[in-house]
């Protein structure tokens, strides 16, 4: 793809190409740099622009010594020669460009295609080996030129020839040597981010997009119009590791630079949705659909983004746009099954679902989806087909579940899906009575089991929370000032996120995407009410601290050093915190982890009075206070320790699932709940009473020490009676 405002070559997007979202880097004129015949230094000039692609005849990146036109020529004898000996075993990858998005969002399956036509090169062969050496010989004969531009000149021609045959490990060889001949020269470094990226190693392809940057930029206005494609390639490279946050500031300065480049656009609106910023998501793509009218990928983030914000009838026309203009499009579609699931449209799901499949024979995702989608539609015969088709591509333990679910459903034949009005019926919370102490309330069930699907979306349980006090002690963060005047360690989004990689290091790209997404739509947007684009780093640290893992003390203690460690509080102040500070943060730690929290009641900080300072002891009470602090603590600690406990053949008696972590047992009816039919207050219908007593059991050791209990105690009364009639009788 050409970019806009610049050259005759366009550098080369990852992924540009016709906008078709190929998956890599396509550049101007990708066909075979010269003709079959060798031709002479004198026929050369007079017909080099019919014979060679466009990119060898720019001024601003072709061939310049005519030396390097000789290297050229023989490398393409070579390239030829190659093909010809590989032709017979080779297969060229031939891929249907509906099937995928474009690099960037919503693309959850499989690996892209790199380009239409797909060259398969087999390394392990000896006319490869003897290819390779000969290459050699030619990169010596560059290095051997008269001057260090003709030679920078030469492994650039031979890299672009290199990468056009899509000979890329050999192609980045070339533009490693170029980037040593000439260290501050935009272009090899650019070339060299491209061949990294494309052989999916992201984090080198960062590194040489940004020394490209940097260079663009110390070169002033001769390579202006690169910038642009910096800008986008290293936003997907950064994208490519996850870091979607910062791959929207790159997309966002190349739109700036570029207001035409609708690709830009539509990358920053898919990685906005990635975040979960869904408005300014929707605004980014309806303006790179402004500009390209038939670009399918915008049409299907766009519903995407339509749809989580609840504007479902326009999500179901964006996707069809979508699928209009590619009929084959599988994230449109796989999308629009979601959709229609969503909707309660489950027989129209099943259907699309099908065509998914239709061209993706082994998705599983699909095939499971198609299965839940059917069971909601009644046809539960049908379902137990696709479930099992299901587990033939895939062992994975939720279909395992699901499986033992739907023969549960038919066992008890259950009408429809099974969570109809009939297989339950909601309880009011104060008919729910608790057994025990032990016991948990039906409500804090409730707010622990969100944080606790909070902890597994991000795995922040993973995250031993002594790295918080490992980032507080290493990381310089200058200070600023709000608008109250108050000293602040903020940090842009941006920053933040290189500090949440740190310690999610253990996260693959995809799923670091999915913590970060989450941590911003329910703490970021809290903590950055104003939307400035900045976070009070200190506050950030005390609210991540107590979903950490590691000890409970130790993750409260961190919670107050973090508070400890902000501006407002390290001065002078002998280990102590302001009270007003210490309310503010309780205040935003429930207003974000506990729903019926109202944001109004949050202190503001500029506005408290209260001068007077606490100590770790006397913050821990305020902290623990069941009804104003965080006393739910207690209750997520107890479903981190068991959320692997299962209860032998013991199911739910409302979902049918099998019951895993803490089982409710209600001592009249004798039936038991699962934590999410307890906290929701689910009962099954046969079982109306005017009030519930339930007791929990964390394990099934615990019930069985339970039932050992009660024939002990019966055996016990049976013989206490027993000796006081045979008394009576003697």
């Amino acid at each position: 793809m050409k970019p806009e405002g610049g050259g005759n070559d366009g550098g080369g997007e990852i992924g540009g190409g016709n906008d078709g979202g190929n998956g890599v880097v396509f550049e101007e004129g990708s066909s075979s740099v010269v003709a079959d015949r060798v031709k002479s230094p004198e026929q050369r000039p007079r017909d080099k622009d019919m014979r060679t692609a466009t990119w060898a005849a720019s001024p601003n990146h072709g061939i310049v010594f005519d030396d390097t036109w000789k290297l050229v020529d023989d490398l393409e004898v070579l390239i030829k020669r190659l093909k010809t000996k590989q032709m017979k075993d080779s297969k060229t990858k031939s891929e249907n460009s509906d099937v995928f998005s474009d690099p960037g969002w919503s693309r959850e399956l499989g690996p892209s295609t790199e380009m239409n036509k797909q060259i398969v090169w087999d390394e392990t062969r000896h006319d490869y080996a003897v290819f390779v050496k000969d290459l050699g010989v030619l990169r010596s004969r560059a290095d051997g030129s008269r001057s260090r531009e003709e030679a920078f000149d030469g492994h650039m021609a031979i890299g672009r020839v290199l990468y056009d045959q899509q000979l890329f490990k050999e192609s980045l060889v070339c533009f490693k040597r170029a980037c040593e001949l000439q260290p501050t020269d935009v272009r090899p470094h650019f070339r060299a981010g491209n061949c990294y990226y494309v052989l999916g190693r992201h984090s080198e392809a960062k590194d040489e997009f940004i020394l490209a940057l940097d260079a663009a930029e110390a070169g002033g206005n001769q390579w202006g119009y690169l910038l642009p494609q910096i800008h986008v390639n290293l936003g997907i490279a950064l994208e490519g590791e996850g870091m979607v946050i910062s791959a929207c500031e790159h997309y966002r300065e190349a739109a700036i630079l570029c207001p035409t480049h609708f690709r830009a656009l539509k990358l920053l609106g898919s990685a906005l949705f990635g975040v979960g910023e869904y408005k300014a998501a929707v605004k980014a793509l309806e303006e790179a659909i402004y500009l390209k009218n038939d670009y399918a990928d915008a049409h299907c983030d766009l519903a995407s983004a339509l749809h989580a914000m609840g504007n479902d009838d326009n999500a179901v026309k964006e996707f069809q746009k979508a699928i209009d203009l590619k009929p084959g499009h599988v994230d449109a579609l796989y999308n629009l099954g979601g959709l229609y699931m969503d909707m309660g449209r489950y027989q129209r799901a099943s259907e699309v679902y099908v065509r998914v499949l239709g061209i993706w024979p082994n998705h599983w995702r699909a095939q499971l989806n198609k299965a839940v989608s059917l069971l909601g539609a009644g046809e539960t015969d049908e379902a137990k087909k696709s479930l099992k088709e299901a587990l033939k591509m895939t062992s994975r333990v939720e279909l395992h579940d699901a499986l033992s679910h739907l023969k549960q459903l038919q066992k008890k034949k259950l009408k429809g899906n099974g969570n109809g009005e009939d297989s339950f019926i909601i309880v009011e919370p104060s008919k729910f009575k608790t057994l025990g102490e032990k016991t948990t309330l039906r409500q804090d069930l409730a707010t622990a089991l969100d944080i606790r699907s909070f902890q597994r979306i991000t795995r922040l349980f993973r995250c031993d929370v002594e790295l918080l006090r490992k980032e507080m002690n290493e990381t310089e963060t200058p200070l600023s000032y709000s608008g109250y005047g108050v000293p602040e360690k903020s940090i842009r989004k941006a920053a933040l996120e290189c500090i949440i990689r740190r310690l999610l290091s253990f996260l693959k790209a995809e799923t670091f995407v999915g913590a970060v997404k989450a941590i911003n739509l329910k703490i970021l947007s809290v903590l950055d009410e104003s939307e400035s684009g900045r976070v009070d780093l200190g506050m950030f640290f005390a609210v991540l601290a107590p979903i950490c893992g590691g000890p409970p003390d130790k993750r409260k203690r961190v919670a107050f050093e973090s508070l400890l460690w902000r501006p407002v509080n390290e001065e002078g102040n002998g280990g102590k915190i302001k009270k007003a500070d210490a309310l503010r943060y309780i205040k935003l730690l429930r207003s974000i982890y506990i729903p019926s929290q109202s944001m109004s009641e949050t202190l503001e900080i500029h506005g408290e009075t209260d001068t007077s300072l606490v100590s770790l002891t006397e913050f821990l009470p305020l902290f623990d206070d069941q009804d104003w602090g965080f006393g739910v603590m207690s209750t997520l600690l107890k479903l981190e320790n068991g959320d692997r406990n299962r209860h032998g053949n013991h199911v739910c008696s409302v979902c049918r699932y099998p019951i895993i972590g803490s089982r409710f047992k209600e001592m009249k009816a004798k039936f038991s709940l699962c934590n999410q039919c307890y906290s929701e207050g689910k009962v099954p219908p046969n079982f109306k009473q005017e009030e519930y007593n339930f007791k929990e059991y964390a394990n099934g050791s615990e019930a069985v020490k339970d039932k050992c209990m009660w024939f002990s105690s019966s055996s016990h009364q049976s013989k206490s009676s027993s000796g006081t009639s045979t008394t009576a009788n003697s």
